[in-house]
């Protein structure tokens, strides 16, 4: 046995007393949210977690399991991103208002903001415009801070009044504020030309020869948006570029744009909503296109849900958004990362 002291487990009386006031802000924080929700006429749902397929989204990655009837056949199943497209099938079936807390999983993610296993909190309302769900999301931002009673956000020396009236920021004009970059004249015909973005921002950040249109949008919104974002108080940033929506409706006034939302913290994103697309031929085209890109670059590609994709083409006009719980727990809580808000820590973590 070395000399060397072993940390104590999670579990121990000791440190489960450390992280004991994060999860009864949490426990209130779920508490009142519910209570809003009911009050605004939601149902609260509870979806399936193994699915025939995780997301069709090309950088995100699930776990996979498989099932074994009792004929001895088997069948692979992910574990869900989201509960997004259950959700809209119960939209295809005449739900009007949904809300759930739902565990969901992401292989490839760990640090202060990711866990591998977390909670999102996601609704949907039918027959409603997205400006309606982006007004939810900030009461319900708003709704976390009085369940915790914390005047201001913090975050890495960001702070952020939940209460204050939100800044509302356009991407193309967030691209041209903080990076000097015309965002929407490398947009046409609902892609993103390459080599146009590529030469705007090659003073900004590190062009790659094989990186995509998307690979240098994110690029520059993570260098160079994100980090201005949510300071003070909350900032909307939508109208996201019609590349960067694979389910979000386009806006009619402008194709090139799409009606999609983020809401952003002290420099976190908290919360990405959408206008949904109900275009089923739509859907499969971009799915399609970014399973492509999947198999390019990562050599696997999830399989389309073809169930879902009806349910698209018959699901009414509808807003829904994703919340990351975790996330909104840590900031109301004060807490530096989101495994100190979570009752257990990712299996296999001390």
């Amino acid at each position: 046995m070395s000399g060397i002291d072993q940390p104590s487990p999670w579990w121990s009386p000791a440190r489960h007393a450390d992280r004991k006031p994060f999860l009864m802000a949490r426990a209130a924080i779920t508490k009142g949210l519910r209570a809003w929700f009911d009050e605004q006429g939601f149902a609260e749902a509870e979806t399936g977690i193994l699915q025939v397929s995780p997301g069709n989204e090309t950088h995100l990655h699930a776990p996979r399991t498989e099932l074994t009837g009792g004929d001895g056949t088997r069948a692979p199943r992910y574990l869900r991103t989201s509960p997004e497209f259950a959700a809209k099938k119960l939209l295809a079936a005449g739900e009007d208002k949904i809300f759930e807390f739902a565990r969901v999983f992401r292989d490839r993610e760990r640090g202060d903001l990711h866990l591998p296993e977390f909670t999102m909190l996601e609704w949907y309302r039918a027959n409603a415009a997205y400006d309606a769900i982006m007004a939810d999301t900030i009461v319900v931002i708003a709704h976390a801070a009085q369940a915790t009673g914390i005047g201001q956000f913090s975050f890495r020396g960001r702070i952020s009044d939940p209460f204050a009236k939100p800044e509302l920021l356009t991407v193309a004009t967030a691209f041209e504020r903080f990076a000097g970059i015309d965002l929407l004249a490398t947009v046409a015909d609902g892609e993103g030309d390459r080599r146009a973005l590529a030469e705007a921002s090659k003073s900004r950040v590190r062009v790659a020869d094989d990186d995509t249109w998307s690979d240098i949008f994110s690029k520059v919104l993570v260098e160079h948006i994100e980090p201005n974002l949510g300071q003070g108080c909350l900032t909307v940033l939508f109208e996201y570029p019609v590349p960067e929506a694979a389910l979000a409706r386009v806006k009619a006034s402008d194709p090139r744009v799409a009606e999609r939302f983020e809401i952003y913290a002290c420099g976190v994103e908290l919360a990405n909503g959408y206008g949904e697309l109900t275009d089923a031929a739509e859907q499969r085209r971009r799915f399609t296109q970014a399973m492509d890109e999947k198999a390019r670059r990562y050599g696997e590609r999830y399989p389309l849900d073809e169930d879902f994709l009806q349910a698209v083409a018959v699901m009414p006009q509808a807003s829904g958004v994703a919340l990351g719980f975790d996330r909104l727990v840590m900031l109301a809580s004060g807490a530096l990362r989101v495994d100190q808000v979570v009752w257990t820590p990712p299996a296999g973590e001390a």
